[in-house]
């Protein structure tokens, strides 16, 4: 297959790019190159004949057009996104532009894209989302694909607003859409503004280690790489017009995660102190969801994928990324508000 990946030179869109080259499929990766995105990520395939790169914004219809007639693609995997919380709360404009605004464009150049080529019987629209569309849990149950949609953050407002403008597509113009709805994505190439980066490289550094809270808020972890795998297996043999949740059978509080990480420092780059002894408590995020957790038995019992990786091996392969990857994580930490609070307003 021929794809069009947006979101391509981001951390969990260039996994998949990666994956998918590996697999044997062409793709066009799509990418407007904004703060997260690092071309890094995809260069092991950007020398292959089967990969090219359009630099555009999803917003920009007109692009869009151009590279849906040049590209022919079979699918499109939709994971261009502005994903961080603690920015959306800072700047939830930019958050609206990309994921509703931008969504929509897509939409609207893949339908016409559709119409236009007849690729009815094998074109394909993915449109990769979060659980967080959900809202919080309270200490127990987990959120099925009918579970209602709660968005309390504006970055899971405007995710659910893509979703529902997805669904929307599909039943009225008959677009042929299939979604998926992740929990927390980990591993390589993570931007340096996330948890799992952010308590790695404050650790080495000698930094406090901020815990929001007091570190009890809940989350499925799923590493990159099996997202990867999972996303290209529901592309290829889920259901038009269905929903899969995937996550990584892994729930774990903040606090956890991060004491792991700093046993596992102390293991692989022992310092004079334990790294644990730098963890911070700092004031809560607002608005901060309680807990996550998915339940992933349809993607199990319909397409039979299962995460292959354990938290406690995926921490590991992590933290050792990080440590034999600096020239690749130092140059991002100049990037605009990378390393600074966000997200208390």
């Amino acid at each position: 297959m021929k794809l069009l990946v947006t979101g391509g030179a981001g951390f969990i869109g260039s996994a998949v790019v990666r994956r998918a080259i590996e697999q044997g499929h062409g793709v066009v990766n799509v990418d407007c190159l904004t703060y997260a995105a690092c071309l890094e990520n995809v260069a092991s395939v950007d020398q292959n004949p089967a990969y090219s790169f359009e630099n555009a914004n999803i917003c920009d219809a007109e692009a869009l057009t151009d590279i849906f007639q040049r590209h022919r693609p079979d699918a499109v995997m939709h994971l261009a996104a502005e994903s961080h919380v603690d920015r959306s709360i800072d700047g939830p404009g930019a958050f609206i532009d990309t994921n509703v605004t931008g969504t929509y464009a897509l939409l609207q150049a893949a339908r016409a894209y559709w119409q236009e080529s007849r690729k009815s019987d094998n074109f394909r629209f993915h449109h990769i989302s979060t659980d967080e569309v959900f809202g919080s849990l309270g200490p127990t149950g987990m959120f099925t694909e009918t579970t209602p949609y709660d968005p309390r953050s504006p970055y899971s407002a405007s995710k659910a607003a893509s979703d529902h403008l997805v669904r929307a597509w599909g039943e009225t113009y008959g677009l042929p859409v299939v979604l998926t709805n992740c929990s927390n994505n980990y591993g390589p190439f993570h931007f340096p503004e996330k948890l799992i980066p952010v308590v790695i490289l404050n650790a080495i550094a000698g930094l406090p280690i901020p815990v929001y809270g007091a570190g009890e808020n809940v989350r499925d972890w799923l590493y990159v790489e099996d997202h990867a795998e999972a996303l290209l297996l529901v592309l290829q043999q889920g259901k038009t017009g269905r929903s899969y949740n995937i996550g990584g059978e892994n729930e774990a509080r903040n606090i956890d995660i991060v004491r792991l990480i700093c046993a596992l420092l102390d293991e692989m780059r022992p310092a004079a102190q334990p790294y644990a002894e730098q963890i911070t408590f700092v004031t809560d995020r607002p608005g901060h969801d309680l807990r996550y957790a998915i339940d992933p038995s349809r993607i199990r019992d319909e397409l039979g994928w299962r995460p292959s990786v354990t938290l406690e091996e995926g921490l590991r392969r992590t933290v050792r990324w990080y440590l034999d990857n600096d020239a690749w994580w130092r140059p991002l930490q100049a990037r605009q508000g990378v390393g600074k609070r966000l997200g208390t307003a």
